[in-house]
């Protein structure tokens, strides 16, 4: 998640106006939509008691917990800013556009798929919400690509306090631009990123053309992942003049540019990618944030199922300001090449364990014994059986001998 501040020399000239639908064939009053669990059909899922139908959209139920994160998000700045107009780029079925209407509240939301297929039953989902007309009108479904919306909405000085790109298989990088264009100062972006390819450094001309930054294959994809993606976000935010806050992958407020730094490493074996957001991940007030708003809703607690506390509550251990960003391939590079508060350890347990010729220890154990000693360590959000740490590999064997009575 990215906010959006105002130029760095100057503010916005523009004032937000009501959004003009591109030309388009007549819309109709969708249909009524029956929200009950006896009419379900084969494509219908219930999402936080939420009915819709997915058709012959592309759908993950796997991605529920973004959609959580993502609703969270919209809600909080509904809160905090009294007002909510969103813009989902590639609503596929329009679940999304949905949730923000429902469940965060939103006084507008713009449903935009290329796919006119799928305009069916876009509308039948959106249909739970009344959709009102003139300045009350609470949603629009529209069949534009997605930088094609965005750029309109730009040009109209249509702009939104939440902006969507969700593109899952598609490569985000060709719309931030347009997105932070159409993005009001200090709203929000929620963006993905599927590039596996990119992130696990296998087309690294393609990475460096798309996000700004060279990366070979390295350990722990997942997290490089991420931060190209901050990082390219960071560039085209840059280009404009803004600067941007990182929320949830998600947020903390940062100059643009001033969070890259390059490595001067004299080692013939290491492999070097960049440059790369090495800030931090997350805010922790703003996952708190999250973290109580979804306990309100009765999404954590008691009886409520752990993925989404657990993946809270883990981005709140890593939002500790004192774990640096660094990857280290531990069965290949030597313990000692980096300095050993420069970069963070990121350590799956094993090759600790292999290195220490030890048992591996439990995760709860050995980040016990690294906070005594005075450590900053946390379970990774991404991979269940690592930990952060800014502990020296050297420190890490050693715990581990201890733990083992070696």
């Amino acid at each position: 998640m990215l906010s959006l501040y105002p130029k760095t020399l100057s503010p916005s000239p523009f004032n937000p106006r009501s959004f003009l639908i591109p030309k388009k064939p007549s819309i109709s009053s969708p249909p009524l939509y029956v929200n009950s669990t006896t009419c379900c059909q084969p494509n219908q899922i219930t999402e936080r008691g939420i009915l819709f139908d997915t058709g012959d959209t592309f759908f993950r139920h796997e991605s529920a917990t973004g959609r959580d994160l993502g609703v969270l998000s919209a809600a909080l700045y509904k809160q905090s800013k009294g007002q909510l107009r969103v813009l989902d780029a590639m609503c596929g079925c329009g679940v999304r556009s949905l949730r923000y209407l429902v469940e965060s509240k939103a006084d507008f939301v713009l449903a935009n798929d290329a796919n006119e297929s799928h305009r069916r039953v876009i509308l039948d989902n959106l249909a739970q919400v009344e959709r009102l007309e003139g300045e009350k009108k609470r949603w629009v479904v529209t069949h534009c690509e997605a930088s094609r919306i965005l750029t309109d909405c730009y040009l109209q000085r249509d702009y939104f306090d939440y902006i969507d790109l969700d593109s899952f298989g598609s490569d985000s990088s060709f719309f931030l631009r347009a997105a932070f264009s159409s993005l009001k100062l200090d709203g929000l972006v929620y963006v993905t990123s599927t590039d596996g390819y990119s992130a696990g450094g296998h087309r690294p001309f393609h990475s460096l053309s798309a996000f700004g930054a060279y990366v070979r294959p390295m350990p722990y994809a997942n997290e490089l992942g991420l931060r190209i993606l901050i990082g390219g976000a960071v560039r085209e935010a840059s280009v404009l003049g803004y600067r941007i806050m990182v929320s949830s992958t998600t947020a903390i407020a940062v100059e643009i540019l001033k969070q890259f730094h390059g490595m001067n490493l004299d080692a013939a074996s290491l492999v070097v990618s960049g440059p790369l957001w090495t800030g931090p991940l997350h805010s922790g007030a703003y996952i708190m944030e999250m973290l109580n708003l979804a306990e309100q809703w009765g999404w954590v607690g008691k009886d409520a199922g752990t993925g989404l506390e657990k993946l809270l509550k883990r981005m709140l251990e890593e939002s500790d300001p004192r774990l640096p960003f660094g990857y280290i391939k531990l069965d290949e590079v030597p313990p000692m090449v980096f300095p050993p508060k420069t970069f963070a350890l990121i350590l799956e347990l094993p090759d600790v364990a292999s290195r220490a010729q030890t048992n591996t220890p439990s995760i709860s154990t050995i980040m016990s014994s690294l906070h005594k000693e005075g450590y900053a360590a946390s379970r990774s959000h991404i991979a269940h059986n690592a930990i952060k740490t800014d502990c020296p590999m050297a420190g890490c064997i050693r715990i581990a001998k201890k733990i083992h009575g070696c």
